[in-house]
């Protein structure tokens, strides 16, 4: 294959800085095009690092009227007028909001340079009133309206979600500042408002009673990631290279794209939507790996699942009801709907009868990711033990050794600290969830998430492992279950050797004590 260099847009967000440097996109130009010319307040919500600072990004350069950004794209064809616009573009993600006075500074620095352009006028004191002085003079001076942009309006409230007093006080900033948009309505030409939540956007956009949310709409489904269409067709030369870098077929490189990076869904007909910051890290690199997660995972989020006590079995599959996207609330306490808006669960299916969404992760990416930074909050060790002790059970197994892989859980459960304050069955199950769900990364590990299911089936090129796990009972009982409900009974006409393997886990020793192996 003859090859081509191509520069991905990895940590560039503007669009202009992105088309000088002949950067890959993925051209939404059309979508935009649409937007700009059905309505004109909206708001948009998307998980982080999925492109929406490039699409306020993109907006802002299309109503300043830089035509030349737009050659060879969709709105080269479609725009005809190219009017330039007054535009005010907020970015609330620059910054971290431990207090109120960084809020007020970020907030201050962005009206003063709009007031540079635009003027200000004495007794405009208050960030309401300056902001409304703003609009109207750009619009005086200019004779056109307003175009405002809102980047990530939620990054102070998400800052502060632990620290309830916080939050109110920056939700009352954050709320003074926004208060002119409704009022001044005649000076604006366009409103886009983006952010990672939708918990807080009717308290603090009350007054914005015609702010058009597009989340959760079929037709602007796509405005942000990479649908399978754009991928297979605008990026098809980034997949035949992967797919020569890591000795693959296209075909294969496509069904490993699609495992890892593919399953976002943001509405009920969505096309399938991959993750753009991964989708390109993996072509640059060439590698298939989980990139999301190497920015982190929100602290805020992980204090909330385990301050709700919430079962993280439970994300391999579950039901929403529609009300739960949209509910306002000026604290959030529902980690069901923050773990959808945050990207960590996605739409499977809807049931129009009922309105209601089946929820599950999106991809192996996410699956082992949450899965890896969950982990050490329930047996408070490195993650890099983790690690280590799921590749070294893996290997044991390759080998046919279940005694070891065995003696090596019983270990690793003896080394976890005798403070914990959760010592339930439930507690120990959903640490076993977690081990087998980060083992899935290796191998083909099905980890029960409903009835009629062993508790684990670990599934080799040339063996299946039907694990059951009893606790407080005997292995014997735990074999019983596993032919009663004859959870190997799908694996034993596949011509691979099939292990049963019951375990009991004793309470006392809080680790694993007898186990039994049958072979078939």
């Amino acid at each position: 294959m003859k090859a081509t260099y191509r520069r991905y847009p990895i940590g560039i967000q503007n669009f202009e800085q992105l088309r000088n440097n002949n950067c890959v996109y993925v051209d939404k130009t059309e979508l935009i095009y649409q937007l700009t010319h059905t309505d004109s307040i909206y708001f948009l919500s998307r998980p982080r690092r999925f492109g929406k600072s490039l699409l306020v990004s993109t907006l802002e350069a299309y109503f300043q009227g830089k035509k030349h950004l737009f050659e060879g794209l969709a709105m080269e064809r479609l725009e005809t007028e190219w009017a330039e616009y007054p535009v005010l573009h907020m970015d609330f993600s620059g910054s971290k909001y431990y207090d109120v006075e960084m809020l007020k500074s970020s907030i201050n620095v962005e009206i003063s340079r709009w007031e540079k352009l635009y003027g200000k006028e004495e007794g405009e004191l208050s960030f309401s009133n300056r902001l409304e002085g703003v609009i109207r003079r750009a619009y005086e001076k200019t004779g056109k309206q307003v175009v405002v942009l809102v980047d990530e309006y939620d990054a102070p409230l998400l800052d502060a979600n632990g620290d309830s007093e916080l939050q109110k006080q920056l939700r009352n900033i954050v709320r003074d500042f926004f208060s002119p948009l409704k009022k001044n309505g005649q000076y604006l030409r366009f409103l886009f408002i983006t952010g990672i939540s939708k918990f807080s956007q009717l308290s603090i956009f009350s007054e914005l009673n015609n702010l058009k949310n597009i989340s959760m709409r079929d037709d602007f489904s796509a405005l942000c990631g990479i649908t399978e269409t754009e991928l297979l067709t605008q990026l098809k030369p980034d997949i035949e290279r992967m797919a020569e870098a890591n000795g693959e077929t296209y075909e294969e490189a496509c069904a490993h794209l699609k495992k890892q990076y593919d399953g976002y869904h943001f509405s009920e007909n969505c096309e399938d939507i991959y993750n753009p910051f991964s989708l390109f890290n993996a072509f640059d690199a060439k590698k298939y790996k989980n990139y999301w997660f190497s920015t982190g995972t929100p602290t805020f989020l992980l204090d909330l699942l385990q301050n709700a006590r919430f079962d993280v079995r439970m994300m391999d599959g579950m039901t929403a009801m529609d009300d739960q996207f949209d509910a306002p609330t000026d604290v959030i306490t529902d980690p069901i709907p923050v773990l959808y808006q945050s990207g960590y669960l996605t739409i499977k299916g809807y049931d129009p009868m009922f309105r209601s969404y089946t929820l599950a992760y999106p991809n192996s990416e996410v699956r082992y990711g949450f899965t890896e930074a969950l982990l050490p909050r329930y047996i408070h060790r490195f993650p890099r033990e983790n690690s280590f002790y799921v590749m070294s059970f893996i290997q044991d197994l390759m080998k046919g050794d279940i005694e070891s892989c065995l003696e090596r859980t019983r270990s690793f459960f003896a080394s976890i600290p005798y403070d914990l304050e959760n010592k339930t069955e439930k507690h120990y199950q959903t640490i076993f969830y977690l081990l087998f769900r980060l083992m899935g990364q290796y191998v083909d590990a099905e980890v029960k998430s409903a009835v009629g299911r062993a508790d684990v089936v670990v599934r080799l090129a040339d063996a299946v492992y039907v694990f059951e796990f009893k606790y407080d009972g005997t292995p014997e009982e735990a074999l019983a279950q596993i032919d009663s409900k004859q959870y190997a009974l799908p694996f034993q006409a596949d011509g691979r050797k099939v292990f049963k393997i019951g375990v009991n886990f004793d309470s006392t020793t809080r680790s694993i004590g007898d186990w039994k192996v049958v072979a078939e």
